[in-house]
């Protein structure tokens, strides 16, 4: 599990040293193609305290991008390009999260905004974690393809390891290098990332076979819809995706204080709590877990509101006649 132990120790100390960003993990980096970006940081732009008034989870995506506006409430079957059903389903959970208002037109129910959807994102980044460099397996290829693609602002590799002039040499130009000691939360940037030209048409790499690579063509329309989905992606749901194991050698306090990480005192790091805990380990000792709300640890370190206070939803004008 060096992986995950590598990555949640990097994301505590990203939300250390930025807490003004948003960080998760674990989220789709790609157009047409399959990529999951292992973690995205979010900068969040002008419109962020519109956004974080909405609700505290992932906006359906669809629902954004819906023909559902603020004016007039449509039925979801008119206004969703999918199934009825699926247009259903989508709507009513945009209710549930506070996105769109539910009424009843003409016997059948109809949805609009509860506000328009805000541009609240500023930049993207997207981190690959490769803890040791000496087993690279497909880093090559999938950092070309997300420099060639670039759907994100800047795109960096993060590694435990020493990284030489033949390593830099095989990356991307563009591809910042962070050298990431998660024992000791030491980061050292030796190269740094450079801008990528989102708001223009990319390519994106679907296969590479011997003598032949697959690649599609993406526009700068298709990046923008991914690039709102991953940040709304990203809101919802943070780097704390495990919960604390019901284990008295929890300890969360024995590494980051403040950051609520499965650290296992009988094997002395992180573990991943759903894979490595239980009666099949040694050292497994029932207890209750941690007392640690995740979510108030997120909401202390970063911008996330756990529990906005809501939109303003009076039609303008309608003060007038109180």
């Amino acid at each position: 599990m060096q992986e995950f132990a590598f990555e949640l120790a990097l994301c505590a100390r990203l939300e250390r040293e930025a807490p003004e960003r948003l960080y998760a993990r674990q989220l789709g980096g790609a157009v047409h193609g399959r990529r999951v970006v292992d973690v995205v940081a979010v900068e969040p732009g002008p419109g962020f305290e519109t956004r974080a008034a909405i609700t505290p989870e992932t906006v359906p995506p669809p629902a954004v991008e819906s023909d559902v506006g603020p004016g007039a409430a449509v039925r979801p079957a008119a206004a969703f390009d999918c199934h009825p059903e699926r247009a259903r389903a989508v709507a009513e959970r945009a209710v549930e999260v506070g996105f769109f208002e539910r009424e009843r037109r003409d016997g059948h129910t109809a949805v609009r905004q509860a506000t328009r959807y805000p541009d609240w994102v500023d930049s993207l980044v997207a981190v690959e974690n490769k803890p040791d460099l000496d087993r690279p397996g497909e880093l090559r290829d999938q950092l070309r393809t997300d420099v060639s693609l670039a759907l994100f602002d800047e795109v960096v590799l993060a590694t435990e390891s020493y990284v030489t002039r033949a390593h830099l040499n095989r990356l991307p130009d563009s591809v910042g290098v962070w050298r990431f000691d998660p024992a000791t939360g030491e980061r050292e940037v030796v190269r740094e990332a450079r801008q990528l030209p989102v708001d223009d048409p990319g390519i994106e790499l679907l296969d590479r076979r011997p003598g032949r690579a697959d690649v599609r063509p993406v526009t700068a329309a298709e990046k923008a819809r991914v690039r709102r989905r991953v940040a709304e992606r990203a809101y919802g749901k943070g780097w704390r995706t495990y919960e604390l194991p019901a284990c008295a050698r929890c300890d969360p306090d024995g590494t980051d204080r403040a950051a609520g990480l499965p650290r296992c005192t009988h094997h002395e790091r992180l573990v991943r709590p759903a894979v490595e805990c239980g009666p099949d380990c040694a050292g497994y000792d029932p207890a209750d877990p941690p007392d640690v709300d995740t979510d108030a640890v997120r909401a202390r370190r970063t911008p996330w509101d756990p529990e906005p206070d809501g939109l303003d939803r009076r039609q303008v004008g309608l003060d007038r006649f109180e």
